[in-house]
C-alpha cells in the first residue's frame, strides 16, 4: 500500500531567494560583501540571475530592504494598514501594542538577528545614497503611520509624535543590544514586556 505523498517543497520566486541570500551578505560581510556575483553564489542561481533581476546597485539595495521589512512583519495582522486593532478599546489596544511590541523586539534581536543587522548596515548607508533614503523613508512612514493609528487607539493625544517617540525607542533598543554596550545581554521575552509597558504608560499616561 503507498501512503500518503508529500506534497513538494514550492522553490520562493527568484526576487525572493535573491533579496534573502543578500540579506545574509549583508548581515554577515557588510556591504562591502555584497556583489551581484556573490548573491548568486549564495542564492545557489546561475550566474548572471542577480543581474537580470536588479541590474544596479541601488536596485539590489532597494530589494533587500525591502524584503527585510516584508520578513519583520509578515506575522504581525495588527501592523497592516488594514488592521482589526480599530475595533478595540482603548485598555485592549495598549495591551495588545505591549505585546507586539515586545514580541518584535525580541524576535528582532534572536532569529531575526539578521534582519536587524541588515537594515543596520542599509540605515548607515542611506545616509550616503538618497536613493535609498527615499527607500528607507517611505517604509518608515508606512510604520509610523500604523503606529500612530494604534497610539490613537491607545488614547494618545497627539498620535503622530508618540509614534516618532515610540519608534526611537524601538531603535535604541535594538542598537544597544545588537551592536551598542548592552550587546552581551538580550533581554527576556518578559524583560521585555516590563519595558514595553512601562515606557508606553509614560508615553501616554504624563498627557
Amino acid at each position: 500500500m503507498i501512503g500518503p505523498m508529500t506534497p513538494p517543497r514550492l522553490t520562493p520566486p527568484r526576487p525572493t531567494l535573491v533579496a534573502d541570500a543578500a540579506i545574509v551578505l549583508i548581515a554577515e560581510r557588510g556591504l562591502r560583501g555584497l556583489t551581484h556575483r556573490a548573491v548568486d553564489e549564495e542564492a545557489g542561481l546561475p550566474a548572471g540571475s542577480t543581474s537580470n533581476l536588479a541590474r544596479t546597485r541601488a536596485a539590489l539595495l532597494e530589494l533587500a530592504l525591502t524584503r527585510i521589512v516584508e520578513r519583520e512583519t509578515e506575522d504581525y495582522p495588527v501592523l497592516m494598514e488594514d488592521s482589526p486593532a480599530a475595533a478595540l478599546t482603548s485598555a485592549a489596544a495598549r495591551e495588545l501594542l505591549v505585546e507586539v511590541g515586545a514580541d518584535l523586539l525580541y524576535r528582532a534581536l534572536t532569529s531575526g538577528r539578521r534582519l536587524t543587522l541588515a537594515r543596520m548596515e542599509l540605515a548607515l548607508e542611506a545616509t550616503r545614497r538618497p536613493e535609498l533614503r527615499a527607500v528607507y523613508d517611505r517604509l518608515g512612514a508606512r510604520f509610523a503611520g500604523i503606529g500612530a493609528a494604534l497610539l490613537a487607539q491607545c488614547g494618545s493625544v497627539d498620535p503622530t509624535a508618540d509614534a516618532r517617540r515610540l519608534i526611537r525607542w524601538c531603535d535604541g533598543v535594538l542598537f544597544n543590544a545588537t551592536a551598542g554596550s548592552g550587546h552581551w545581554h538580550i533581554p527576556s521575552p518578559e524583560e521585555l514586556r516590563d519595558e514595553v509597558a512601562c515606557y508606553l504608560a509614560a508615553l501616554l499616561d504624563w498627557e
